[in-house]
């Protein structure tokens, strides 16, 4: 790595979408040399600052200023399925040139494609081997790769360029347990500049430091994810501290001024009481009836001086204190009873060669765990179970309603509104009723009319799961594709709570281990060629 000072930094950073939506307005922020972790609800403006940092979005004002060059992974990776892996990795022209040379050609123009990179194949293969994609050739094709084998792809070609600043934005989310591993690794032996966006919290212990993008602004927190959770721990039971200390100072004031003004009220009664009596003269007594409004009145002012005080100090407090909207999710209370039939496959031999030998029975509120390497077959098994796709041979049959939740989350409509994609399932709901259910996934007002085709990854993901879960039939079987990547790790822990609760039977593709693990899972299965128990212990 270059030894000059390496850094980012925004000044006076503005960004608005065309629709005139703020996403981030007067923003500052300073990154130096170490790995930082960028955490934040989903729609705080992560992803758009990646790549307002990385240059794929212009600021509406301010400065962006690095020293170094970046390389940035997004969260959607797009790769020409046409394009071979040496070009992805972008060494083709020097690979061409060296082997133009190594063929006796002599020409002035390989020599300068090549340049002092006489060792780029042995680079590039060495890079490919220690993210476990020694395997691949250099002339194979994107198209000929896994989606989770594209997204290491595209790491070994930012390794290979070496950049000083490296993005990442939710880079495990379409990794298998090898590869996250792997590049678990590859930012482990990070020693310049690291900007990681992302919810799994494996990934998050290996940095060196948080940044909390919350309101358009950054906190900081030294360490990694687990101390950044005590830290915030601790902070919020101090901001509630505050609160209920303020809350009683309120309280106290709202008496003080309560009781000084009974006092009040005492000693004009007993003035004009005097005065009506005559046991003191007129003149004392209108002048002990003028001292009294004027005492009355410093009383008053001071003591509302100090309840506004209070309240000031409450409302301080308050703002210390986080109320993260998550979503509520509440599933159908739908029973599946113990030794119920809900899922039979028989010999089924899946699309692009995945099977399952023999028979495979599913009874009661299974939750079952389906893992393997990218590429194995899992997805392809959910979708045929979905009726997305035909098996090549053998048969399933699937005895309750089923829901399924893609990875790729393309079940909406992207011209239509939330609100129009939640009515295709639910034809017989009216609107105020859909209204109210999509209330639950943070769909309120004007965000539930807004097209489908303009959210965020967080915010298409609660789309898709209220459009299938507000359906009709409300499913007895859900089959969840990678349900955790898109979501802020709040959003994680209600959908976990949520599936907690839940009556019915579960068939879950994650990698992520954590929230398996949170489930209750009760079968573990992996799908690498054929279907085969797998001990939990050794993945836990």
């Amino acid at each position: 790595m270059a030894t000059r000072p390496v850094f980012i930094t925004c000044s006076s950073l503005s960004f608005s979408w065309p629709d005139g939506t703020r996403v981030l307005d007067d923003f500052r922020l300073a990154v130096g040399p170490g790995r930082t972790g960028l955490v934040g609800l989903n729609g705080a403006g992560k992803s758009t600052l990646l790549k307002l940092l990385a240059g794929e979005l212009t600021p509406s004002s301010g400065t962006i200023r690095t020293a170094g060059e970046i390389g940035y992974l997004p969260q959607n990776l797009v790769l020409d399925t046409a394009l071979r892996v040496d070009r992805a990795l972008g060494i083709d022209a020097a690979r061409a040139a060296l082997h133009a040379i190594e063929s006796g050609d002599t020409a002035e123009e390989h020599f300068a494609a090549v340049g002092d990179d006489w060792d780029v194949e042995e680079r590039a293969r060495a890079v490919l081997d220690q993210l476990g994609l020694g395997h691949i050739g250099l002339d194979r094709t994107i198209g000929e790769l896994s989606g989770g084998e594209s997204v290491l792809l595209r790491l070994a070609a930012l390794l290979l360029a070496r950049p000083e600043v490296l993005l990442l934005d939710e880079p495990t989310n379409n990794l298998d347990l090898a590869a996250r591993r792997r590049l678990y690794e590859a930012v482990d032996a990070w020693t310049g500049v690291l900007v990681v966006v992302s919810h799994d919290r494996e990934l998050l212990e290996r940095v060196d430091q948080i940044a909390d993008l919350r309101d358009g602004e950054v906190t900081w927190y030294g360490g990694a994810w687990s101390d950044y959770q005590a830290a915030l721990a601790a902070e919020q039971e101090a901001a509630e501290r505050m609160v209920r200390v303020a809350e009683a100072d309120v309280q106290r004031q709202k008496r003080e001024l309560s009781d000084a003004q009974v006092k009040l009220a005492r000693r004009r009664r007993y003035a004009q009481k005097s005065f009506e009596n005559k046991v003191v003269p007129k003149i004392v007594a209108n002048n002990r009836r003028a001292q009294a409004e004027v005492s009355a009145g410093k009383h008053r002012a001071l003591h509302a001086e100090r309840l506004d005080a209070a309240r000031s100090r409450l409302d301080a407090a308050v703002e210390l204190v986080r109320d993260d909207d998550e979503i509520r999710v509440e599933l159908p209370r739908t029973t599946v009873h113990p030794g119920q039939d809900v899922l039979t496959l028989r010999d089924l031999e899946l699309p692009y060669g995945a099977r399952v030998d023999g028979g495979f029975e599913l009874r009661g509120p299974e939750r079952v765990a389906l893992l393997g390497r990218n590429g194995a077959g899992k997805t392809t098994l959910l979708r045929t179970l979905a009726g997305e796709l035909a098996p090549v041979s053998g048969e399933f049959e699937v005895h309750v309603p089923l829901r399924f939740l893609p990875q790729r989350l393309d079940v909406l409509d992207d011209g239509l509104s939330v609100v129009q994609n939640v009515a295709r399932f639910a034809p017989r709901a009216t609107p105020n009723e859909i209204r109210a259910r999509l209330a639950r996934f943070l769909f309120r007002g004007a965000r539930a009319d807004r097209a489908a085709g303009t959210l965020s990854g967080g915010e298409r993901f609660r789309a898709t799961l209220a459009a299938l879960l507000l359906a009709e039939p409300a499913p007895r079987l859900l089959l969840l594709d990678e349900p955790t990547n898109n979501l802020d790790l709040a959003s994680v822990r209600s959908l976990t709570s949520a599936l907690e609760a839940y009556e019915g039977a579960l068939v879950v593709v994650s990698h992520d281990l954590p929230f398996l693990e949170s489930l209750g899972i009760t079968r573990w299965l992996t799908l690498d060629g054929t279907l085969r128990p797998t001990p939990a212990e050794r993945l836990l």
